[in-house]
């Protein structure tokens, strides 16, 4: 292929001035280059301008450096640069426009010099382009230096230039020095407050860029679409719907709602002000759908909780032959994290391998993120190990996966290893890392990572002081968790949300009931996981018309629609009261059809009162669900057997068999210097098990002879004896005999237990703590037991 720099320019022919403009700006090679669509077509049209003579044209040396660069090839631009013998000031312009869009920042100043060296006097472009490269890269001093060569080239009061200083300024987050040059500018026109607005939106700052943009109408200047585009994000942060809605009719009364951007703009702000409704009405109405108002409204469903929406536009996004982007995937991939929906997971996960969109580190997170949420982290964990480009995002969504399905040795061992690869480690990495040390209730982990907290300066940040605020209060360190509470300068909804369901969980219905009035009137707008809490508080209490008051209000006051976790909430409210007829009708009248988590406690309810009629209606619409955990069947027969009716009980096992179900095996944790010991129900494998069991009878003696009385009505067709040892083999009774023989009178003895505790252990425990004097905590798979002098904090409710 012929190069036009591998000749000498001074052999080529020559034209005559006459007919030289009329030649270049006719020729055809001027219409090919136009149309040229990549690198070889521009070498296919280079011997034709060379043959010629048009190769020397001055029009000619800009379009060719253009293209170079902007087919990315920076050495083939510069060697038709140095080419040319004598060069004009605009091919210098062209230059270095070409290296500010494709090339470092310190090659493009190494040009700037150049340029000054060779005396060509900038224009105020050449300002422009430098201001964007240094914005972009965050080049701050360079930024300023740059900002000074403007204002030496007399530049200073050139609209144009002010507005390029002033977009640098707020690129690098420096939004005072930004308000400063636009003070100054002597005429500030609509594009320059439009920038304005935009930079304190960009910066965090709503409320300014309210104020500006309302201080700009007083100055009789009307905003256009792109300035509503600029302050919609600021009105969609403040949640602000009376604005978002002026803002709204304002474009309607001068058409605007037909441009794109505003649009898109429109259904960011209106699902960030809870109206999901409204944007999808918008979006339906549009007539010209680009990638980015798909991307908004699946990324809105998302983000709202709406997960089955989300899906379904992604789906719909699909069948019309929209190409879907990164945001689109990492959105339906949050749906479907949160959904738990592995089938269609896995699908948007072939999607991203055929989209070659596996490449791009933030997807990847999402799939790390999706795999852990569907429970299979060893997925995400081979994603994670594959993955050669890790951010520190990445590694922080590997621990948080293995935090959220228990993994807490795999969580802790890849943050010791993210340490020992000096990557740093930011408030996410230790809300993590907290998340995965809150499963194993152990305070004095609690207080490792607090004092972890506090030594790297992030224990004032309000995420990690949440997340602190839920390891105390499962650690059963409630009243600390309360302290922590009182200190924090700033909470969130989630921040109040985690104290008061602490609160429910230890039994505290009260304090939980105060606290959600103090978050009242600090003017903290509740959610529906608020509410979630509030009920399931009032639930742990007994409190049934405080807690039919907030199911009602969550809707009638909040405008929030219950959710399947607030109607179980609900039920498991009745339902523990003995309201099992209200509860029945409740679910018969539910408006959404009841799923596993309702039925379920109906179950759990009737199994407490031993209501067999009701506890069977149940239990048959639970199986038509077919659920796969094996604790509901377990829940029906121990009903069964309380009734004393074994052949039923003998029906319920059998039907297990064949379904391949097995009953969750009951495992209690108990921490002993540093390690943590696991008993399972009847397990004899543990060092200590001769002189636990051998402990277990001697206690035995002393809580019978204190007046415990062994409940053995749920065991059948063994001697009594029998029975009672089956029942002292409990893997919490186990646990506790190992805390008591191996730490000092007087220390609290913490147990964490997987299943709900039995009421014959939770008999047996209060009297444990009558005889050895020792306080007892056990945190079981619904709540804390604190054990002390013969009573439960519980009183016998749970």
């Amino acid at each position: 292929m012929l190069q036009p720099f591998a000749l000498n320019p001074s052999t080529l022919p020559n034209t005559t001035t006459t007919t030289h403009f009329y030649k270049t700006n006719t020729h055809p090679s001027l219409t090919l280059l136009d149309r040229c669509t990549s690198t070889k077509h521009l070498h296919q049209i280079l011997p034709l301008i060379i043959k010629t003579g048009l190769y020397n044209d001055h029009l000619f040396h800009n379009k060719l450096i253009n293209l170079f660069f902007k087919y990315g090839t920076i050495n083939e631009a510069l060697h038709v640069f140095e080419t040319v013998e004598h060069k004009k000031d605009a091919l210098y312009h062209t230059m270095l426009k070409g290296y500010a869009k494709n090339s470092t920042l310190c090659d493009t100043l190494c040009f700037y010099l150049r340029m000054q060296n060779d005396e060509v006097m900038p224009v105020v472009y050449d300002f422009a382009y430098l201001l964007q490269l240094c914005g972009k890269k965050l080049e701050l001093e360079k930024g300023r230096e740059i900002h000074g060569q403007v204002i030496v080239n007399g530049f200073e009061y050139n609209l144009f230039s002010m507005i390029g200083v002033m977009n640098f300024y707020v690129k690098c987050g420096e939004i005072d020095d930004a308000y400063r040059v636009f003070e100054r500018m002597s005429e500030k026109d609509l594009v320059s407050w439009t920038s304005l607005v935009a930079g304190y939106a960009q910066n965090g700052f709503h409320e300014r860029a309210l104020d500006l943009f309302f201080q700009m109408q007083e100055g009789d200047l009307k905003p256009d679409s792109v300035a509503l585009v600029s302050v919609l994000p600021a009105v969609a942060d403040l949640k602000d719907l009376r604005i978002g809605r002026s803002i709204h009719g304002y474009a309607l009364r001068l058409g605007f709602e037909s441009k794109v951007s505003f649009t898109n703009a429109l259904l960011d702000m209106y699902f960030k002000c809870g109206c999901e409704r409204t944007a999808r009405l918008i979006f339906e109405r549009m007539n010209n759908k680009c990638v980015v108002s798909w991307n908004t409204i699946i990324d809105g469903y998302a983000q709202v909780g709406k997960s089955e929406e989300a899906c379904a536009t992604f789906m719909k996004m699909l069948d019309e032959g929209v190409e879907p982007t990164r945001v689109a995937v990492m959105a339906a991939l949050h749906a479907c994290a949160d959904l738990g929906d592995l089938e269609r997971g896995r699908f948007v996960h072939k999607l991203v391998i055929q989209k070659k969109l596996d490449f791009e580190v933030p997807v990847m997170n999402s799939l790390i993120s999706m795999y852990s949420k569907c429970k299979r982290v060893d997925v995400a964990a081979s994603i994670f190990d594959n993955l050669k480009k890790k951010t520190n995002v990445t590694w922080n969504a590997m621990i948080l996966g293995y935090a959220q399905n228990g993994c807490v040795n795999e969580a802790l061992s890849l943050f010791y290893m993210m340490q020992s690869k000096d990557i740093k480690s930011d408030c996410f990495t230790l809300v993590a890392v907290i998340t995965a040390l809150a499963n194993l209730s152990v305070t004095r982990k609690a207080k490792w990572v607090h004092g972890l907290a506090i030594r790297t300066y992030m224990n004032n940040n309000v995420f990690v002081s949440t997340a602190l605020v839920d390891t105390y209060a499962k650690c059963g360190a409630i009243q600390t968790a309360r302290k922590l509470f009182d200190m924090m300068q700033e909470r969130h909804v989630i921040t109040w949300n985690t104290m008061i369901d602490g609160y429910g969980t230890h039994g505290h219905g009260k304090e939980a009931l105060d606290l959600f009035n103090d978050m009242q009137n600090e003017s903290v707008m509740p959610n529906d996981t608020t509410f979630l809490s509030v009920i399931s508080a009032c639930s742990h209490s007994g409190l049934v018309e405080e807690g039919l008051h907030f199911f009602r209000s969550m809707k009638e006051d909040y405008g929030l629609e219950p959710a399947m976790d607030h109607y179980s909430a609900f039920i498991d409210l009745l339902g523990r009261a003995g309201k099992l007829d209200d509860a029945w009708n409740f679910i018969q009248e539910m408006p959404i059809k009841p799923g596993i988590t309702v039925l379920g406690a109906m179950l759990g309810a009737c199994k407490i009162h031993n209501n067999v009629k009701l506890g069977e209606k149940a239990a048959d619409k639970l199986f038509e669900l077919d659920p796969d955990d094996g604790g509901y069947h377990v829940l029906l027969a121990n009903m069964y057997a309380s009734a004393s009716m074994w052949d039923k009980v003998a029906k319920v096992r059998i039907a297990m068999e064949k379904k391949g179900l097995q009953k969750t095996p009951g495992c209690s944790l108990v921490e002993l210097r540093n390690e943590v010991h696991a008993f399972y129900s009847g397990s004899t494998n543990h060092p200590q098990s001769k002189r636990i069991y051998a402990f277990l009878e001697a206690l035995g003696d002393k809580i019978r002879a204190a007046g415990y009385v062994p409940d053995t009505d749920s065991i059948h067709d063994v001697e009594e004896d029998v029975k009672e040892q089956l029942l002292s083999s409990h893997s919490e009774r186990l646990a506790i005999a190992f805390g008591l023989l191996n730490t000092s009178p007087g220390t609290t003895i913490h147990v964490r237990k997987n299943l709900r505790v039995c009421g014959d252990c939770h008999d047996a425990t209060k009297y444990m703590s009558l005889v050895t004097g020792r306080e007892i905590i056990v945190r079981d798979l619904r709540r804390f037991h604190h054990f002390k002098n013969g009573i439960c904090s519980c009183g016998d409710y749970w």
